[in-house]
């Protein structure tokens, strides 16, 4: 009950989200995915697949107990621009944590400038424990539902991202196309 209830309530917001940058953004195009293929592992022709890193992260304040935030992790997009993945991180305060997406778009020549996109995820959290559970909102159990929003510039190749965390900070994210 708890995490249906919550990821329901990600989904609507991630949906509101995707409708006002869809106003400022090109989508991607071909056929939709469904709200439900971020759980289908099977390639698709069009798929493009994503090495993710992160060396850093950004607090909005300061606190002695904040650790170093390394992110590493695989996303897949559709040939509609439907994202799903996974990422494993530390966390601020140094606890294995991963965050699992299945839900996700990315808009394209956002506001007409070629190369710079706006992107969303929605999926659930995991690592946030005692005594830190209070630091992301409706954690239970080290489980929380995840919602990020990022803006970026990609080439063929690559790409440069800022993902948007919350009141806790920013993330400096760098990604590698690795299928054709």
């Amino acid at each position: 009950m708890f995490c249906f209830k919550r990821l329901w309530m990600v989904g609507m917001v991630s949906g509101l989200f995707g409708a006002s940058v869809s106003s400022m953004a090109q989508p991607a195009s071909a056929a939709p995915s469904g709200p439900w293929d971020g759980f289908n592992l099977s390639t698709r022709e069009g798929d493009q697949w994503r090495l993710m890193f992160s060396p850093h992260t950004t607090h909005y304040s300061y606190s002695e107990e904040h650790k170093r935030v390394i992110l590493l992790g695989a996303e897949r997009e559709r040939a509609d621009g439907a994202l799903a993945g996974v990422t494993f991180f530390s966390n601020s305060f140094g606890q294995p944590s991963t965050y699992i997406f299945p839900w996700g778009k990315v808009y394209r020549d956002v506001m007409g400038y070629p190369g710079v996109f706006a992107k969303w995820t929605a999926g659930l959290l995991y690592g946030y424990k005692s005594p830190y559970e209070n630091k992301v909102p409706l954690n239970h159990d080290g489980f929380s539902p995840g919602f990020i929003p990022a803006v970026g510039w990609e080439s063929s190749r690559f790409q440069l991202q800022l993902n948007f965390l919350g009141n806790a900070g920013l993330m400096y994210q760098m990604s590698w196309k690795l299928s054709p």
